[in-house]
């Protein structure tokens, strides 16, 4: 087929609008979500002529092209990549890569569409299952192999955790079986709540420093199999295929503690419970009270069970424990914990990958739940402590900042209207809080749906995130997030209305542009990855706690997928269009 040379979109939209009626006529609509659209008729086996567009005189843009595609420079700088997280079990848990031609069309398919890349959960319980540093990356070796092969990037997670227990685990897979018979004869390797029950997804980090594994502590572990990834992937490193590598440092791979295991009968929306009730944590903490001329202060007996609401308990009442003086010191003790968790294990990482071109990141959860209740219960007992008079989030982004991290935020798909009342959910106002940190902090903020959606509503709540202020048609955005990984590649995401809504998802956080292979072109040049800054003293992060405003965001993004931006008729004519030669 002859190549074709297509105009900007301003420069589309205004030709449309002085042919739109002749090709109205030419092309067939239908009827979707109160609006009319145009519908891709799909040949096979017609003539070349057949299968052209209807004619019109376009003329040829001056524009920089690559590989047959058009971008609008000015517009391209507004380009937010888009990733595709694949399946949890890619690799089954006896580490075989089962692949097929189902996946390879698959990612073909997601190709065409024009995705960035895919991530992919790399995991610890599969890698080295045979025994300490027994390492064994062939299947997923064999898995990038096709990656490569669908000219797609690669986001690496160096997964910790155990799969099973979270909200959307479909598959087992635990940690390696010779760190759980760590864990029968000394169960205080796990996180642990008030009651005992221990939680076996991921090592406490009271044992980060502990040589109870073979000689190695939990730490080192991790650093070794992080230089094992290096060493054996090396040639998708230096090719540029990995970008991205993600560093897991707790539960879901997030940097939080296990507060909300389903496995222990949690239900949305309870509170949680605080799990540092194993021996090495709570040594570290009475310790740390002593120090402080407080040797009677105990961890906290008052705050009551996983499904409990806050005003139930003693510790998150009004006026409770929590605003107390003792209350403080303890939240504050729990939070710097995993502050310096997530420390040590980016610095190891750091350490591992540095001079690769590759960017290191650490993903934060998303705990909207309870948001706006005075307490923010369930944000405190992850580690978060966030309240109205105290910024939780800013301390972790200046701490990632040293390493050269981006943080990965979750639910960027919620609106507060979605959740039940009674949860006092504030989704909305999270991202707000959480990105604006970020970036007052100067470090780029990457993001996450929570839950698989395949609705615009859902798809627009991303747009508007990813570009708070909307698109410049001038340049760079004021705001912008430096990528969005979906979640997840499920087959129902391919069923055709799905996924007709999916592409043009893909098109807009592109900002209307070509897909672009080259990240320099819109800001995002990756280059080798420099040595961590040295350590931040405790006293410089407690100063990000210090409340601050949110940057201002749209009440809606200015480039929606079902077209409520544009004017009518005429403006679901122009989309269809463009995806027709916008491909």
């Amino acid at each position: 087929m002859r190549s074709i040379t297509c105009p900007t979109p301003g420069a589309l939209e205004e030709r449309m609008r002085l042919h739109h009626r002749h090709l109205l006529s030419e092309m067939p609509f239908t009827s979707q979500g109160g609006s009319a659209q145009v519908k891709r008729v799909k040949h096979r086996g017609t003539s070349r002529k057949a299968r052209e567009p209807p004619a019109v005189a376009f003329e040829v843009p001056t524009a920089e092209s690559e590989g047959g595609s058009n971008y609008d420079e000015k517009l391209l700088q507004n380009y937010a990549p888009l990733y595709v997280m694949l399946p949890l079990g890619v690799v089954t848990a006896d580490n075989v890569f089962e692949g097929g031609e189902k996946l390879e069309k698959q990612l073909k398919d997601l190709r065409a569409a024009g995705i960035d890349g895919v991530m992919v959960d790399v995991w610890w319980g599969i890698i080295e299952v045979k025994g300490p540093k027994q390492y064994d990356w062939g299947a997923y070796r064999s898995l990038f192999e096709l990656v490569k092969k669908c000219d797609l990037k690669i986001q690496a997670i160096m997964s910790f955790h155990q799969c099973g227990g979270n909200v959307g685990d479909v598959v087992d897979i635990p940690i390696p079986q010779w760190v759980r018979e760590v864990g029968e004869t000394d169960p205080d390797i796990f996180y642990t709540n008030r009651s005992g029950n221990r939680n076996k997804e991921y090592l406490t980090l009271g044992v980060d420093h502990k040589p109870l594994f073979g000689g190695r502590t939990a730490v080192e572990i991790y650093s070794d199999y992080m230089k094992s990834f290096r060493e054996n992937m090396a040639d998708f490193l230096e090719a540029g295929q990995i970008i991205d590598i993600e560093v897991g440092c707790g539960a879901a791979g997030e940097l939080r503690y296990p507060s909300y295991p389903e496995t222990q009968g949690w239900v949305f929306p309870g509170i949680g419970e605080f799990q540092c009730y194993d021996k090495y944590l709570e040594a570290e903490f009475k310790e740390a009270a002593k120090t402080a001329g407080h040797p009677e202060w105990e961890l906290p007996d008052d705050a009551g069970t996983y499904n409990d609401k806050p005003d139930s308990t003693e510790f998150f009442k009004p006026n409770g424990t929590y605003v107390t003086e003792k209350g403080k010191f303890f939240l504050t003790w729990y939070s710097n914990k995993l502050l310096k968790h997530g420390d040590d294990v980016l610095d190891e990482a750091n350490k591992a990958f540095v001079g690769c071109k590759v960017k290191l990141a650490a993903k934060v959860s998303g705990l909207h739940w309870w948001y706006k209740h005075h307490s923010h219960a369930a944000e405190l007992t992850a580690g978060y402590y966030n309240l109205k008079d105290r910024e939780g989030y800013r301390p972790a982004a200046r701490m990632l900042s040293r390493h050269h991290a981006i943080m990965n935020f979750t639910c960027l798909e919620m609106r507060d209207s979605e959740q039940p009342a009674e949860a006092k959910s504030g989704p909305q106002e999270l991202v707000q809080q959480v990105l604006s940190g970020a970036w007052l902090e100067k470090i780029e903020i990457a993001g996450e749906n929570a839950l698989s959606r395949y609705d615009a509503e859902a798809y627009n709540q991303i747009l508007l995130n990813a570009r708070p202020n909307g698109v410049n048609k001038s340049g760079p955005p004021k705001l912008r997030m430096f990528g969005v990984t979906y979640l997840r590649l499920y087959d129902e995401l391919f069923e055709e209305k799905n996924f007709n809504l999916f592409k043009t998802f893909v098109r807009k956080m592109h900002a209307d542009q070509d897909y672009c292979p080259d990240p320099s072109k819109y800001g995002h040049e990756i280059g080798p990855l420099e040595r961590s800054k040295p350590e931040i003293p405790i006293d410089d992060l407690m100063d990000a706690t210090k409340p601050i405003k949110p940057f201002p965001w749209n009440k809606q993004t200015d480039m929606p997928v079902d077209g409520s931006g544009q004017a009518g008729l005429l403006g679901s004519l122009i989309n269809g269009i463009k995806s027709i030669f916008f491909k």
